[in-house]
C-alpha cells in the first residue's frame, strides 16, 4: 500500500495576499498621486527641465564667480554666523517652552477633545504662517534686529515641535501612567512620572533636529532685516560680490556641519 508523501512545511505557506478592498484603496491612493502629478506638471513648468542641461554653459559661467572665495572680511562673517546661531538657539529654546504645554494639551490621551481640538487648530495656525511673515510682524512691533528673528523662529518652531511632541505622547505605553494614577497621584504627577520619562529622549531628538533647521532658517530671516549672516549674504548678492558670497556660504556650511556633528553626538547619548 503506497503512502502519500508528507507535505513539506514550506508548501503549506501561501504567499500573503491583501484583501480586495485594501488593494483597491492602495490603487486609489497611488492612482490619485499620479493624477495630481500629471495635473500639476504644467503649473510648475516642468517642461523647463531640459533647459538645465541645454543652458549648462550659462550656469557654469555664473558659478565661476563663486570659485574664488573672498575671506578678507572673515571676522565679520564669523561674527555674523555666531549671531545667527544665537538667534537659532534662543528661538529653539523658546519654541520648546511653548511646545511642551501645547504638545501635552494637543495629545488625545491626555486632554479631553474640547481642549485638544482647539489647541490643534492653534498649532495649525502657528505652522501655517511662514516665519518670514511672523518676522515682519515683530519687526513692525520692535524694529529691525535679531529679536524679531528669535520670535519668528520661536512661534513657527513651537507649532512644529508641539505637534511632534503630542504625537510622541499619543504613542506611549499607558501602563506606567495607569500605575502612577493607581497610587492616587495628581494629574501633574502622571505627566512627570508616567509620560515625560517615556517621551523625554524623543522630544530631545526632535528639538535638536529643529535647532539644525533653525540655524538655516535664521539665515533666511536676514532677508527681512533680522540680523545675522543672512543679511550679509543678501547684501553681497545684491552688489554682485560673488567672492564674498562664496566665503559666506563656506562659513554657513562649516557651521551647519559642526551643529550636525554635535547633534549626532548628543542623540547617540540620549537614545
Amino acid at each position: 500500500m503506497s503512502q502519500t508523501p508528507a507535505a513539506s512545511p514550506m508548501s503549506d505557506l501561501a504567499p500573503p495576499t491583501r484583501p480586495l478592498a485594501g488593494r483597491l484603496i492602495d490603487l486609489a491612493l497611488f492612482g490619485g498621486l499620479v493624477i495630481l502629478l500629471a495635473w500639476s506638471f504644467s503649473a510648475v513648468e516642468m517642461r523647463h527641465l531640459p533647459l538645465i542641461f541645454s543652458n549648462s554653459t550659462r550656469i557654469g559661467n555664473f558659478a565661476a564667480g563663486f570659485l574664488h572665495p573672498d575671506f578678507s572680511q572673515w571676522p565679520l562673517f564669523v561674527g555674523a554666523m555666531v549671531l545667527t546661531l544665537q538667534i537659532a538657539l534662543w528661538g529653539t529654546v523658546l519654541a520648546i517652552v511653548i511646545a511642551i504645554p501645547l504638545g501635552l494639551l494637543a495629545a488625545k490621551n491626555v486632554s479631553p477633545i474640547w481642549v485638544q481640538q482647539p489647541v490643534r487648530r492653534l498649532l495649525d495656525l502657528m505652522r501655517a504662517v511662514p516665519d518670514l511673515v511672523i518676522g515682519y510682524i515683530f519687526i513692525v512691533a520692535v524694529g529691525l534686529g535679531p529679536f524679531a528673528g528669535v520670535m519668528a523662529l520661536a512661534i513657527n518652531t513651537g507649532g512644529v515641535l508641539a505637534k511632534l511632541f503630542s504625537e510622541a505622547v499619543e504613542s506611549i505605553d499607558p501602563q506606567p501612567v495607569e500605575g502612577v494614577r493607581a497610587v492616587g497621584a495628581a494629574p501633574i504627577h502622571e505627566v512627570v512620572w508616567g509620560i515625560l520619562p517615556q517621551v523625554g529622549p524623543l522630544w530631545t531628538s526632535y528639538a535638536l533636529y529643529r535647532f539644525e533647521s533653525n540655524a538655516r532658517s535664521a539665515t533666511v530671516l536676514g532677508l527681512i532685516g533680522a540680523g545675522g549672516i543672512g543679511q550679509l549674504l543678501f547684501d553681497s548678492l545684491n552688489t554682485y560680490a560673488y567672492g564674498q558670497v562664496a566665503a559666506i556660504i563656506v562659513v554657513i556650511v562649516v557651521a551647519v556641519s559642526l551643529i550636525d556633528l554635535l547633534s549626532q553626538a548628543l542623540r547617540a547619548r540620549l537614545l
